[in-house]
């Protein structure tokens, strides 16, 4: 037999099938009761396989046919969205009768160039005409998302749209950029694109939830599904996807209608940005703005345009009028204002490393006073971020237990945060992995930064406690583009309850007088402590002397330390440890020495610590000190005047020092370190001096009032270090005491 005779057979046979098949089906219409979603989906499987085995049914409609859905109307079980780049009809790959399906087509089948006419569409067909199941539908080779990748990996810079393809080759990069991630570092383009294309039909479906409250109702309640499917034009297989994997999370969505839908003027203001001439945004309608701005973000479907002329300058002649203020971190990746897809105007932004108050309290907690009193802005949002930098160096600070006094600007801040690491891991309990700690502490400390506003800053609390303010928090997450909101602090009632203060840096410093009682010793050591790690980290607290301070100091003054310092240390001593005035009795010379003073010293210190009460001495040398070199030149040289000088006797005196240092370092020392160390055998020496020669001095140390301490002050870090008392203070104490020489020989004379 023939190939054509047995074609012709075929063809018999295939008319004959058809004929009495029972898989032949009236098509669908109005008098048709909808068709549960399960049972739509079977229909789409097995349509697709008798597509691809070449036993088609659904093309074979006759007139009669098509009058019914004229007459009737149409009740497609299934609403597609699909791409017009996949070849075939969609009805085809499906093998559906006439009136099956509600389709609908765009390049890369997505929402984001059509947003409001897909979802329409989409809502229409689940509601007026009964679809129960919808179908986002992507393929194999799709050129929008080929595209749509290629423009992703080569744009180094982002450019301008100049088309609307362009425009949407650059929405998809969204859709591309999740791709290059999930596919891992060095995977192909081809293989970026192929993951791009499931991505893709994800991101479809998950915009359907974001943004139609209709059809996500429906899924809520469970008559409506949402599935996705990749149809393979080499096969003309569809791989069914199922649901969305995060649909439970999207279902808690808010937003009602697609984000280019939105009335611009409904929350742009008069002038198409927020001005002056707008009246004020209620904080519960800023904080819905600020949440649907993000979900706009999040989604890719940005709103917020370019700023025209007229804008700009609105801008200028009626002012600015925020809705929200926000607190951010300097580390977040994206602008805040991108996060929450807001025009110029709408927020008012703030922004540090860490979103802290602490180490600029002033500033920060100052600026939004401003921005809730004269701009009127009545939400303030604390945002801190995942993986943030700040809170990942506090965490490993704190882990390490740096207690060590910071040595820049920077340890110092990532030891005041650690403080909240410390919050965290209390929280959480032992055995926290370093990441998990992290990422707690981010929202400890966006509750500690809401927390410090409403503790020192009366303005902002007295506007809470009226409900004129709300103050919320929430933790931008980088891999989503997620606004997680935190709501209040659990603490907002106590801290409102509680007295209000000014910030700790503008506090200002009260000084000492003769009504305050003496200080202890250890109290006036920390004190020391403390200032010169301000004045290491470029954190001062004391400001400039005012009239008050000088008015209350002229009534009488009782410093908490007696400072016995070198003429030469370049710095005062009073901004070495960021005192106030009044809080040191500065005694200074070269080599801060009693040896060539010792009257005028000892006296002094006699009554500093004796009428005036001050309960520490601390001496204080310092590297680089031109005495000791000189001192350590003279004696090292074996040079013996009969010092004619005042100065040649001074460095006479102190060779008795250098000769110590160089014993106990060896002659084998060089110049320069027997210099280093006679630095502090200096400061012991003078502590010794006092101890030896001064009787009401060496009584307060032996009944413990009085403490002498010593330091060494380093010119090149600015640091204190602090060497305690004399280590032969306890036999100094238990020794009878003797005179100054000079005032022995003064005695005798007399």
């Amino acid at each position: 037999m023939s190939a054509s005779v047995t074609m012709v057979f075929a063809q018999l046979a295939d008319a004959f099938s058809f004929c009495t098949s029972p898989d032949v089906r009236h098509v669908r219409t109005t008098a048709d009761p909808p068709m549960a979603p399960e049972e739509s989906l079977k229909m789409l499987k097995e349509g697709n396989r008798r597509f691809v085995d070449g036993r088609p049914l659904g093309a074979r409609t006759k007139d009669a046919a098509r009058r019914q859905l004229v007459d009737q109307g149409q009740a497609p079980h299934t609403a597609i969205i699909g791409c017009a780049d996949s070849r075939a009809p969609l009805e085809t790959i499906f093998d559906a009768m006439p009136g099956d399906l509600f389709v609908l087509r765009n390049a890369g089948n997505t929402c984001t160039h059509a947003e409001g006419s897909m979802v329409g569409s989409l809502e229409f067909a689940t509601g007026k005409l009964g679809s129960r199941l919808i179908l986002v539908l992507g393929h194999t080779n799709c050129g929008a998302i080929a595209g749509a990748t290629k423009t992703y990996l080569e744009a180094k810079v982002p450019q301008k749209a100049g088309s609307a393809l362009q425009g949407l080759l650059q929405d998809l990069g969204a859709v591309a950029e999740q791709a290059v991630q999930e596919a891992g570092p060095g995977a192909s383009a081809d293989e970026v694109t192929a993951r791009a294309v499931k991505v893709n039909v994800y991101h479809t479906m998950s915009f359907l939830l974001r943004f139609s409250e209709s059809i996500r109702s429906a899924v809520r309640e469970g008559t409506v599904q949402i599935q996705g499917g990749i149809y393979n034009l080499e096969t003309g297989s569809v791989d069914f996807l199922g649901a969305l994997p995060t649909q439970t999370e999207l279902l808690d969505s808010t937003m009602a209608i697609p984000p280019s839908m939105v009335e611009a003027g409904e929350a742009r203001g008069k002038h198409g940005v927020r001005t002056g001439a707008d009246s004020a945004v209620p904080k519960d309608v800023a904080l819905k703005m600020l949440k649907a701005g993000n979900e706009r973000f999040a989604a890719g479907a940005p709103t917020a345009t370019q700023t025209s002329g007229p804008m700009r300058k609105a801008l200028v002649q009626c002012g600015q009028a925020p809705h929200s203020a926000i607190l951010g971190c300097a580390d977040s990746r994206v602008p805040v204002d991108t996060v929450f897809d807001a025009m110029p105007g709408e927020l008012f932004v703030l922004r540090n490393a860490g979103n802290t108050c602490t180490h600029a309290e002033g500033s920060m907690v100052g600026s939004l006073e401003f921005c809730t009193g004269k701009l009127g802005n009545r939400l303030i949002l604390v945002l801190g971020h995942t993986k943030c930098g700040a809170i990942a160096g506090a965490t490993q600070t704190f882990q390490a237990g740096g207690e060590n006094a910071p040595g820049s600007a920077l340890e110092g801040l990532l030891q005041g945060l650690s403080s909240v690491a410390k919050d965290a891991s209390e929280e959480l309990g032992p055995g926290a992995l370093q990441e998990e700690l992290a990422a707690h502490t981010t929202k400890v400390n966006v509750f500690s930064s809401m927390n410090f506003l409403l503790k020192y800053s009366e303005p902002i609390r007295e506007l809470v406690r009226k409900g004129d303010l709300d103050i919320q928090g929430g933790i931008y997450h980088l891999e989503t583009g997620r606004v997680e909101f935190l709501g209040r602090s659990p603490q907002q009632a106590e801290l409102l309850a509680a007295e209000g203060t000014l910030p700790p840096s503008m506090a200002l410093g009260t000084v000492r007088t003769t009504s305050d009682g003496p200080m202890a010793p250890q109290a006036a050591l920390k004190l020391l402590k403390v200032g010169n790690e301000r004045f290491v980290v470029g954190a001062p607290k004391a400001g400039k002397v005012h009239s008050s301070m000088r008015e209350t100091l002229a009534t009488g003054q009782a410093p908490h330390t007696a400072l016995v310092g070198c003429a030469d240390s370049r710095v005062p001593l009073e901004t070495v440890f960021d005192a106030l005035p009044g809080d040191l009795f500065v005694l200074r010379n070269a080599g801060n020495t009693c040896t060539h003073a010792e009257g005028s010293v000892l006296g002094s210190l006699e009554f500093c610590t004796g009428p005036l009460k001050t309960r520490l001495i601390f001496v204080l040398g310092h590297t680089s000190c031109g005495a000791i070199k000189g001192a350590t030149s003279t004696f090292l040289s074996g040079q013996k005047t009969k010092a004619p000088q005042a100065l040649d006797a001074l460095l006479q005196g102190l060779g008795s020092v250098v000769s110590d240092a160089q014993k106990e370092l060896g002659k084998k020392a060089t110049e320069e370190q027997v210099a280093a160390h006679a630095v502090k055998l200096n400061v012991f020496h003078t502590m010794n001096f006092m101890l030896k020669y001064s009787e009401p001095i060496r009584q307060k140390v032996r009944s413990g009032e009085l403490e002498i301490q010593g330091g060494v002050y380093d010119l090149q870090t600015g640091r204190v270090e602090f060497l305690g008392a004399s280590p032969s203070q306890a036999k100094l104490v238990a020794a009878e005491g003797a005179v100054a020489p000079s005032l022995k020989s003064k005695m005798q004379g007399a």
